[in-house]
């Protein structure tokens, strides 16, 4: 077993934490695998009652989540032509979105911190969200020249308005109230409340209904972080991404006359027009499907952004160089052909992902 990930039997609790602090709880491989294993013991095991996952700390005191999967090791794949680490890695991980989904007890993700990519794959999918004030949400793939994953086919569709489709194209970056109002998160907790909540869910007397004796320690436990900022700029974000294509919402926002028109308008810009085109056909298109059948259509999607360009540019540029200047190809919107976006959908060269 790895020692990034730290699973332990506490009670009738199943205990997890993501303990790569360093990298910001990035996921292995190794991780993914031993979270896996043992989720399936335990959801057969009478003797556990529910599962507690959560982020381990830094030695400066921020507790983040998990800022997505650690893509070096997907980059380091540029010159094998069959991509076997990706193809292997994202079926792996994917298997493990939808077990969680479909979890058949209790599974309470704690988030102090970021959560973004990947990490929303082991946390949002469950059945109980708890974020405090310190926490951060984002699926920022289409800055990397990818397409938002882990089940995002799914739920960021089933958002509120339009807020689903604009936070898959532009990557924003939302706090625990915007979670809340947008059902990301179950509850809300002030974060020195954390750990102490973190310990009654521990001690719990778990033998009778576990669901909802949980419910009831996190309604106990939950704070008022006032109004959601993205609540007031709901009919905005509506009007401007109710469009048929991503240059139409570029024009919606050209037009908008505010400030966040133009912030959001400079942030598109920055992202690959690929993953742009990609990403909206995959929300607005296919968000209607079932879990297992959003799974298998990323999984299609991940294999063409792996045999493609834009996705090893954009870890070069956020990532490995870090200069903040990807070279995207083709570079402009009017230049991703539909057939080009539709080919992203098809069967790809090694079949697609098994169950």
């Amino acid at each position: 077993m790895s020692d990034e990930i730290i699973l332990e039997r506490k009670g009738r609790i199943g205990s997890v934490t993501l303990n790569r602090p360093k990298a910001l709880n990035a996921l292995t491989q190794p991780m993914v695998l031993d979270l896996d294993a043992r989720l399936k013991e335990w959801a057969v095991d009478p003797a556990l009652a529910a599962v507690v996952i959560r982020g381990a700390a830094r030695d400066d005191g921020r507790v983040p989540f998990c800022a997505g999967g650690d893509i070096r090791l997907l980059y380091g794949e540029q010159g094998d032509p069959d991509r076997h680490f990706a193809t292997v890695f994202y079926a792996q991980e994917y298997r493990l979105n939808t077990f969680i989904f479909r979890y058949p007890k209790p599974y309470v993700a704690l988030i102090d911190g970021v959560v973004m990519g990947g990490g929303v794959g082991m946390s949002i999918h469950g059945s109980h969200r708890v974020m405090t004030e310190r926490a951060l949400f984002a699926m920022p793939e289409t800055g990397i020249g990818l397409f938002p994953d882990v089940g995002a086919t799914y739920f960021l569709p089933r958002l509120r308005g339009k807020a689903g489709l604009y936070l898959g194209l532009t990557g924003a970056r939302i706090g625990a109230a915007d979670s809340l109002y947008l059902g990301l998160a179950t509850h809300v907790v002030a974060s020195d409340a954390l750990q102490a909540l973190d310990e009654t869910l521990l001690a719990a007397d778990l033998g009778g209904d576990a669901h909802a004796a949980i419910g009831r320690i996190l309604s106990e436990s939950a704070a008022d972080l006032g109004p959601a900022p993205l609540a007031a700029r709901q009919a905005e974000i509506d009007r401007c991404f109710a469009a048929s294509s991503v240059e139409e919402i570029v024009a919606n926002l050209e037009a908008g006359g505010s400030g966040w028109a133009d912030e959001t308008l400079a942030t598109l810009r920055q992202k690959s027009p690929t993953s742009l085109k990609v990403t909206h056909k995959q929300l607005t298109e296919y968000g209607e499907r079932d879990f297992e059948a959003a799974m298998a259509l990323e999984y299609r999607l991940a294999m063409h952004c792996n045999l493609g360009v834009d996705f090893f540019e954009g870890i070069r540029a956020q990532i490995v160089d870090k200069d903040r200047n990807p070279a995207w190809r083709p570079a402009r919107l009017e230049e991703v052909t539909a057939a080009a976006v539709d080919a992203y959908f098809g069967v790809p060269p090694k079949g697609d992902m098994t169950w």
